[in-house]
């Protein structure tokens, strides 16, 4: 390979020392954007846990209940909610500094063909999972919501509930004071949610979601690294309908309709890649036609081509 050769690995002759020296210095930048980014987050952590509560809210007042309230057990159990919530998307606040550092870490070792090649694939990384958390929030966790609070007859629960406190009322007491009386028709069984509970299966939706529509992007990656191809992506397809059938039963509630919704977006996303692959492969193709290096096996009847040149 000569010097001027354009495909050339930047020039680069560190010792271990310099690159470990370098390494450090990286961490330190990720870790200090993440730390700011927590506080960043914490600063708006409750309105973020308003907005991922949504969903129950929402559900709620449609099954009748006129002031959905959350409750939390333990002293600390709302600050560390609200931390969890700092961590979280504090890491998203932080994430491009991150990635920032990470690539000018691995950017010298990289030819310039892999640097044009990598750097799309880390843009359309964060896009990708922000359209599979968005996806999690606005579709799935409202539908998960219906199913798990659907089996309660909130509406009319409530609706006993607020004609018994307005009947029993005392006098003396004001207007927007809600009182309970004693009854003797059995238990009365509602929901008062924990707040880092349904907080839990909120953000467990968002990841699962995020990290399934990161599919099209490590295929693809992977296609253009020549670990996979279309044709064998293709080949397995019946297995990876049971693997994501596994998958949609492992990371939504028991509800048929949430899980085939899981099923068709997660399946999309896979011939998705496959299609994406396909155009990698046809690319090099044409790549590799033009260098002359693209050769036909005669052996085969076929019609393969071998690729290796």
């Amino acid at each position: 390979m000569s010097p001027t050769d354009h495909d050339d690995i930047d020039d680069s002759s560190a010792p271990l020392i310099e690159h470990l020296a370098e390494l450090r210095t990286r961490l330190i930048r990720a870790v200090a954007a993440f730390i700011v980014g927590i506080v960043l987050a914490f600063t708006v952590a409750e309105p973020i846990l308003q907005f991922l509560l949504g969903p129950i809210e929402e559900t709620l007042r449609a099954l009748g209940d006129p002031s959905p309230t959350m409750q939390y057990t333990s002293p600390q159990e709302y600050l560390f909610t609200l931390f969890r919530i700092s961590m979280v998307f504090g890491f998203g606040l932080a994430f491009p500094v991150i990635s920032f550092q990470l690539w000018r870490f691995v950017a010298p070792g990289l030819y310039k063909s892999e640097k044009n090649a990598f750097l799309p694939f880390m843009i359309a990384s964060p896009i990708m999972f922000l359209l599979g958390a968005s996806f999690a929030h606005f579709v799935v966790t409202p539908l998960a919501m219906q199913f798990f609070l659907g089996f309660a007859d909130v509406s009319s629960i409530f609706a006993d509930l607020l004609q018994r406190a307005t009947d029993g009322m005392p006098s003396d007491l004001p207007v927007d004071t809600a009182v309970v009386p004693e009854t003797t028709e059995g238990m009365k069984i509602t929901f008062f949610g924990k707040v880092n509970e349904s907080l839990d299966i909120t953000l467990k939706f968002i990841v699962a979601f995020g990290l399934c529509f990161q599919l099209p992007v490590l295929l693809t990656l992977m296609g253009k690294a020549g670990l996979v191809s279309a044709e064998g992506l293709s080949s397995v397809r019946k297995y990876a309908v049971v693997a994501i059938l596994v998958l949609a039963a492992l990371v939504t509630p028991p509800d048929v309709t949430t899980q085939a919704i899981l099923f068709v977006v997660v399946y999309g996303l896979y011939e998705v890649s496959i299609f994406l692959v396909r155009i990698v492969e046809r690319k090099r193709e044409k790549e590799l036609r033009a260098q002359g290096l693209w050769f036909e096996d005669e052996d085969d009847d076929e019609g393969q081509e071998d690729r290796t040149p």
